[in-house]
């Protein structure tokens, strides 16, 4: 058996399954993507098989590279996207393949309930949870013990996304610490379940997962697995780590005070640190870190890179075709005037976050004309998902000093036009690293490390990191967005109000 780590980034679009060497150096990589379900308002569904098939594709995928071998796998992690339920039974059976993921929202009213039992700034600052409640977990068992009873009865443990993939693997139920923090009953500063919330929930206190370190190995993976993927039996599984965790650490924020921009399908700016970062009103939301005893905090919006599919699924069909659409949309967007021709996107096609006025706010063109091309709505779209994330970045450095240089990392971070956009709506130096888009995997990889004794500890992750590029902010053009910027801000509140209309009219 070799010392490489094999790790899965499961994201809200696909997997990326990378393998990186004992040095934390990256050898190749795979990715796969899968579908999200929108059957009706506010339902955002996705099935764990598709997740499993996924991480198995990638897998053979990533082993067809003549100099990889599957013998040489000593340890594998799993990053997830979080505030998962995934129902498990009593004799494993997976028991729903319509899952709400993070984003789903349709517990509102099991949210209300448990508020009128529990003050809710008490519960956001003990839990850090600042997202809409209704996207926790909690919320979601509420609903399933609601309006699934057959299933919820059936349930013995309701784990989360990157822990359904671990008990695939090796057979074992349970999470760790940075995911268990985003079940809305999670107290951050005794690192584990409040039982109070859980008994005001309804939900039963046996139905949610054990809490084990990021770092602990839960067993070698089944040899039935391992001989459908094509690796050693003996390779051992880490419970890695929710995705802000995960993505934090191959950031290489393992120090009070580091940041970075993650640009993937959803987006924030997050901090890392020994305490974490709560305030009842613009509510930051908080994760522990992967690391014992620090936090992640952050603040997002909901519909970035998803915002960019679904142009492109729709207004740039056309481009399809093309060999990189993405690319191609990028070269168009470039050929329109910065301000789109005075035309705004707002990215929140997801509902609103904590930064918005309503978590019913929508996306939306405002400013559209007859003369606009292709081109001004590509750019209106880069453009509002920056402006956007700007606002992200002010309230947080609202909090504490940022330097003025900014690592970006996720799938939008390849772009040199994108971190050209960054640079100016941010007025912050852009900063492109060797990890890139591979900084969740990269963190899974390093939990994964560190739990197998490769490595002593996590120092090491920052010096792994190797600039590739700069982009500095052009002054002018960061001037004409702080303008553009007060005119977001105030087309997001009325669309907020306008939400909250189209939310409370009776549409039948």
């Amino acid at each position: 058996m070799g010392n490489h780590i094999l790790a899965y980034d499961l994201g809200t679009g696909g997997v990326k399954a990378s393998v990186f060497d004992e040095s934390g150096k990256s050898l190749a990589e795979c990715f796969v993507a899968y579908d999200t379900r929108y059957p009706q308002g506010g339902y955002h569904e996705q099935d764990p098989q598709d997740w499993w098939n996924a991480v198995a594709a990638s897998t053979r995928r990533l082993l067809q590279n003549p100099s990889l071998d599957g013998g040489d796998i000593l340890c594998i992690a799993v990053s997830g996207h979080s505030l998962g339920v995934v129902p498990v039974g009593k004799d494993g059976e997976l028991l729903s393949h319509n899952i709400p993921i993070w984003s789903d929202s349709r517990a509102v009213k099991q949210a209300q309930g448990f508020f009128s039992r529990i003050a809710p700034d008490e519960w956001y600052l003990t839990t850090g949870s600042g997202f809409p409640p209704a996207l926790y977990s909690i919320f979601k068992l509420m609903w399933m013990k609601e309006h699934l009873p057959e299933m919820y009865a059936k349930t013995a443990r309701f784990i989360g996304t990157k822990d359904y993939i671990n008990y695939r693997l090796t057979g074992k139920l349970c999470t760790d610490p940075s995911y268990a923090s985003g079940s809305g009953v999670y107290d951050l500063k005794a690192w584990g379940y409040r039982q109070e919330y859980i008994e005001n929930s309804g939900v039963a206190a046996e139905k949610l997962p054990e809490i084990v370190p990021s770092t602990a190995l839960l067993g070698r993976i089944l040899p039935e697995v391992a001989r459908d993927l094509g690796l050693g039996e003996n390779i051992q599984v880490a419970c890695g780590g929710v995705d802000n965790a995960c993505m934090a650490l191959g950031a290489g924020c393992v120090a009070d005070g580091m940041a970075y921009t993650s640009l993937g399908s959803s987006a924030w700016i997050a901090v890392s640190g020994g305490e974490p970062i709560v305030d009842v009103r613009y509510k930051p939301y908080v994760f522990t870190h992967c690391i014992p005893g620090m936090f992640v905090s952050s603040a997002a919006i909901f519909s970035a890179g998803s915002s960019f599919r679904w142009l492109r699924d729709t207004v740039c069909r056309d481009l399809l075709s093309e060999k990189e659409p993405y690319d191609a949309m990028t070269r168009l967007a470039a050929q329109s005037p910065l301000g789109a021709n005075r035309l705004i996107f707002n990215p929140s096609l997801a509902g609103g976050s904590s930064l918005d006025k309503s978590p019913q706010i929508k996306g939306g063109f405002i400013g559209l004309q007859l003369g606009h091309t292709q081109s001004d709505l590509i750019r209106a779209v880069m453009e509002g998902i920056c402006l956007n994330l700007r606002i992200a970045l002010d309230v947080m450095a609202g909090y504490i000093t940022l330097s003025e240089e900014m690592l970006l990392v996720g799938g939008g971070g390849k772009s040199r036009f994108w971190r050209g956009l960054f640079a100016d709506t941010y007025n912050k130096t852009i900063l492109e690293t060797n990890v890139g888009q591979d900084a969740g995997s990269f963190g899974a990889a390093a939990v994964a490390a560190v739990g197998v004794g490769l490595w002593k500890d996590f120092d090491l992750v920052p010096r792994l990191h190797v600039t590739k590029s700069r982009v500095e902010p052009v002054k002018e053009n960061s001037a004409r967005y702080t303008t553009l910027l007060r005119l977001f801000k105030r087309i997001a509140e009325v669309q907020a109000e306008i939400g909250e209309m189209i939310e409370q009219t009776d549409w039948e």
